[in-house]
């Protein structure tokens, strides 16, 4: 009870400093929500040039679109801070945090809890139902729990990618590109059918790296549809279950970097 009292503390100081400054909320807030809209017109303008792209449609594309923001939002919303980790260790500020008697990573998410980023989370559960509405999913118990585990799973498996690249602060602290072209860029990848990619691009970040069960393998279920990729369709309900691996692997090489990371003495 008094770890959660403690982050509860948190979460209330970070509310407390947000609502000083309501103006600069609410621009941010909105400013969130902005970026968020432009990456999905994008899927819009290659979609004006072709009437099917890796041969779907508009409205199908737009329900792995759905799909794929939905979970990243949700992740990005929660996790999406311990991209700081990195100014933490070069500064040496980590040592403070080290010394609580709280667990590190849940510090490091509840310090600074990105509330500015609500209204990403809204859009993109808004665009995820509509696209379902729009592509009249035949609705058995099965799509039923997967159109609710997929975006869950997807949030899981974002977050492990998240965590992954900040642990690499850990060994290497310049190494926060690397690690957006795993978070923001997966999420760029799993915005489209893997369909639309080739070779052993797709074969790199679609299979070996999971990316392509994030959105694209449940959306074919949901869709009634045969994967061109050649996969069978219980691939699209095992989709959520992707990110259990990824999670391990995540928390193995997190606590590896707290244990290898040595104070500054500061």
């Amino acid at each position: 009870m008094g770890e959660l009292r403690a982050y509860a503390a948190m979460i209330a100081g970070k509310v407390r400093s947000v609502a000083s400054y309501r103006t600069s909320f609410v621009f941010e807030v909105f400013s969130n929500l902005a970026s968020t809209v432009l990456d999905v017109l994008t899927v819009f303008v290659l979609f004006r040039a072709a009437t099917y792209v890796g041969g779907f449609t508009l409205t199908e594309a737009v329900l792995m679109t759905g799909l794929a923001m939905s979970g990243f939002v949700l992740c990005d919303s929660i996790v999406g801070n311990i991209d700081d980790l990195k100014k933490f260790v070069r500064s040496g500020t980590l040592d403070t945090i080290l010394l609580r008697p709280l667990g590190v990573l849940p510090q490091l998410i509840f310090m600074d809890l990105p509330i500015r980023k609500v209204l990403r989370v809204a859009f993109g559960v808004t665009l995820y139902s509509v696209a379902l509405h729009l592509n009249h999913v035949r609705w058995t118990p099965g799509k039923v729990a997967l159109a609710i585990a997929a975006p869950i799973g997807g949030a899981f498996f974002f977050a492990s990618i998240f965590v992954l690249s900040a642990s690499l602060a850990f060994w290497w602290v310049d190494s926060g590109e690397i690690g957006n072209g795993f978070t923001y860029g997966g999420r760029d990848f799993t915005s489209y059918p893997t369909s639309v990619y080739q070779g052993w691009f797709r074969d790199l970040f679609a299979y070996a790296l999971g990316f392509g069960f994030v959105a694209y393998q449940p959306a074919l279920v949901l869709l009634g549809r045969r994967d061109p990729l050649g996969l069978p369709a219980w691939a699209g309900y095992a989709s959520p279950l992707v990110c259990l691996p990824a999670t391990l692997i995540a928390a193995l090489v997190w606590r590896s970097g707290v244990r290898h990371y040595r104070s500054t003495g500061s």
